[in-house]
C-alpha cells in the first residue's frame, strides 16, 4: 500500500510536467497503452491465464465497466484537472473520492451516515473549498489568470475523477465473485480501456497527427505510465492482502507528496503551493481517514 501510494504521487508529479505540453487525450491513451501493457507482462508471468480463459462473461462485462469508469474516463479527467490547474491542487480533490463513496452508498444501500461519516463529510468539503478558492495573485498560467485556473469552475475536473473512482468498485466487486484474481481484473480493464480508446483517437485524426513522438514531455509521460501502471498492481495486491480501509488510508500518502514534488518538477510559476492549499489538502486528507477508518 505504502509502494503504491508513493508510485502514485510520483505519477501524478511527473505527469503534471508531461500533461502541460500534449493533448489530454493523446496522453491518457498512451497513459492506458503502456500501464496495459506493464500488467500484461506481469499477468503473464505470475497468473494462471486458464482463470481468464474459463471466466464467464459477466465477469469481463464488469471488469470491463470498470475500466471504463476507473481509467477511460477517471484517467482523462484526471490529466485534464492536471493540465488546467496543476497536480498539487488536483491530488486533494481527488481525495475526496470516500466522499463520493460514502454518498452512492447512502443513496444505493440506504446506509445513513453515523456521526464520524458527518464530521469526514464536513472536512472534505471544507478542505475543497479551500483549495479550490481563487488566488489573490493574478499569475498567467497558459493564457488564463491564477484566480481564473484554480476556482471552482476549475475544480468539476479533480472531483468528477474522484466521483468515477468511486463508482468503479461497485462492477470490481461484482466482477471478483466470478473471477477472484484481482491483477487478471485489472488488466482486462484497462486493456478494454485501451482499446477503446485507440478506437475513438483513430476516429480523430486531427487530434495526433502530426504529433513529434520525442521530446521531453514524452520522456515524462512514459516515466509517469509506467509509474501508474506499477503502482495499480501494487494497489491490487494490497487490497488481495490487507483491509480496504487500510489500503485505501495509507494510499494517502500520495497527497501531501504530490504538494511537495510538484513545484520542484514543473516549476514554482506552475505549482503555486500555499498555505491554503496546505490547509485544504489537510482537511480532505483528515475527513478521508475519518470516513474509511471510522465506519
Amino acid at each position: 500500500a505504502v509502494m503504491a501510494g508513493v508510485g502514485f504521487g510520483l505519477f501524478q508529479t511527473l505527469n503534471r510536467r508531461a500533461v502541460s505540453r500534449m493533448d489530454v487525450y493523446v496522453a491518457t491513451f498512451v497513459q492506458l497503452l503502456i500501464s496495459a501493457a506493464v500488467l500484461a507482462v506481469v499477468s503473464l508471468a505470475t497468473q494462471d491465464l486458464r482463470l481468464l480463459l474459463a471466466a464467464p462473461a459477466g465477469a469481463l462485462i464488469n471488469f470491463a465497466l470498470a475500466g471504463f469508469f476507473h481509467f477511460f474516463v477517471g484517467w482523462t479527467l484526471l490529466n485534464a484537472s492536471q493540465k488546467r490547474i496543476g497536480a498539487s491542487r488536483t491530488s486533494p480533490l481527488i481525495g475526496t473520492t470516500p466522499l463520493f463513496a460514502a454518498v452512492i452508498a447512502a443513496v444505493t444501500l440506504s446506509e445513513i451516515p453515523t456521526l464520524p461519516d458527518v464530521v469526514g463529510i464536513a472536512l472534505i468539503v471544507l478542505g475543497v473549498y479551500f483549495v479550490s478558492r481563487p488566488s489573490s495573485e493574478a499569475v498567467s498560467v497558459g493564457g488564463q489568470s491564477r484566480s481564473e485556473s484554480t476556482g471552482w469552475r476549475a475544480a468539476w475536473l479533480g472531483l468528477s475523477a474522484a466521483f468515477c473512482w468511486s463508482v468503479s468498485p461497485i462492477f470490481i466487486r461484482a466482477g471478483l465473485t466470478e473471477l477472484p484474481s484481482p491483477l487478471l481484473g485489472v488488466t482486462v480493464g484497462l486493456t478494454a480501456s485501451a482499446l477503446g480508446y485507440g478506437v475513438a483517437l483513430l476516429l480523430q485524426r486531427d487530434r495526433w497527427k502530426g504529433t513529434s513522438l520525442v521530446g521531453e514531455a514524452w520522456f515524462f509521460k512514459l516515466a509517469a505510465s509506467f509509474l501508474v501502471g506499477l503502482s495499480t498492481w501494487a494497489r491490487w495486491v494490497a487490497l488481495d492482502l490487507s483491509p480496504v480501509a487500510v489500503v485505501l488510508a495509507v494510499t494517502m500518502v500520495s497527497v501531501p507528496l504530490v504538494i511537495l514534488l510538484s513545484p520542484v518538477v514543473s516549476g514554482r510559476q506552475l505549482e503555486r503551493v500555499t498555505a491554503t492549499l496546505w490547509i485544504g489538502a489537510a482537511l480532505i486528507v483528515g475527513g478521508a481517514l475519518a470516513l474509511i477508518l471510522l465506519d
